[in-house]
């Protein structure tokens, strides 16, 4: 079993020839809505990985949360743990342009709600999996963390969006996920050592005990651990659209994981994931079946 604990949106997408500078306005060429929200993108990537998933999370009582929330019940998320709030279904505005790349902003509405007491009736297993970001409450994240070490369980936390209030709980975190953005901004307030993001990255897993990996995008991903350091080369693609690329890396790393792969076998297959999810619009319609992974992934490959 693997728990979501994190935010859930719907995402309201335009597509321009290209991103606007600021100030700027520039017409669009197509419009659309899809679900959302990084913590349930991740929950659907998780599922769709192949593990069991329960989401936690908050929508409110508005037209937009069966929107929101219609993929992860198709999958078979156990959406049991998700509240009804009177507040708004979070919203996400997004921009992406014709190299793929996007612009992103959030309106986290009932997330915000996803309070220390959305946790008060769970309860964590020794060897379960629990999978965290930073759209909710950080008390939230902090909490779950904390209840996560002293069960057994193990934690994966993604640092997005950075937020420096959290750089004492980046640490708590068995797992750290971050895109190289965040990990630089992080080495910084941490004071890693390091001439390097690599050296940084082991001064970190030296420092904390715990295992970092930083995706890159089209030069692929590096993770350490206290006793090993990797890379792994992206998938050559013509991405179409990279709003879901990171979080169907984390859902996928966390299945892998729960699944028991050695790590490098586990990042390996995530970022397959990650680089299909970028070929279709959208973040949760975009998300690949592990079929479409296993496909590609050659298994025993060695990272470089």
């Amino acid at each position: 079993m693997i728990t979501v604990v994190g935010s859930i949106n719907l995402d309201l997408t335009a597509r321009v020839a290209r991103l606007p500078e600021p100030g700027e306005t520039v017409p669009g060429a197509s419009f659309a809505t899809a679900p959302g929200g990084k913590g349930a993108n991740q929950a659907l990537a998780t599922r769709r990985a192949g593990a069991d998933v329960r989401m936690v999370g908050a929508v409110g009582r508005d037209a937009f949360a069966g929107e929101a929330t219609a993929l992860l019940r198709q999958a078979g998320v156990d959406l049991g743990p998700v509240a009804t709030t009177d507040d708004a279904t979070g919203i996400a505005l997004i921009l992406v342009g014709g190299d793929g790349e996007n612009m992103i902003a959030v309106v986290p509405g009932a997330n915000g709600a996803v309070t220390p007491a959305a946790l008060d009736a769970l309860a964590f297993a020794r060897g379960e999996h629990v999978l965290l970001q930073f759209e909710i409450p950080l008390d939230t994240v902090e909490l779950a963390l904390d209840r996560a070490r002293r069960a057994g369980a193990v934690s994966i936390l993604n640092t997005a969006p950075f937020r420096p209030e959290t750089v004492a709980i980046v640490g708590k975190a068995d797992v750290v996920v971050a895109n190289e953005t965040e990990f630089d901004h992080y080495a910084d307030a941490m004071m890693l050592e390091g001439a390097d993001r690599a050296a940084r990255m082991r001064a970190f897993a030296a420092r904390t005990g715990r295992t970092v990996i930083v995706t890159l995008g089209g030069d692929g991903v590096l993770a350490a651990s206290a006793d090993d350091f990797f890379h792994v080369p992206a998938m050559r693609i013509v991405p179409v659209d990279t709003v879901g690329a990171g979080d169907t890396f984390c859902g996928y790393l966390a299945q892998g994981l729960e699944a028991g792969l050695p790590l490098a076998d586990a990042v390996r297959r995530a970022g397959v994931a990650g680089s299909l999810a970028c070929l279709k619009p959208g973040a949760q319609p975009a998300i690949p079946l592990a079929a479409e992974v296993a496909a590609i992934v050659a298994p025993g490959s060695a990272p470089s």
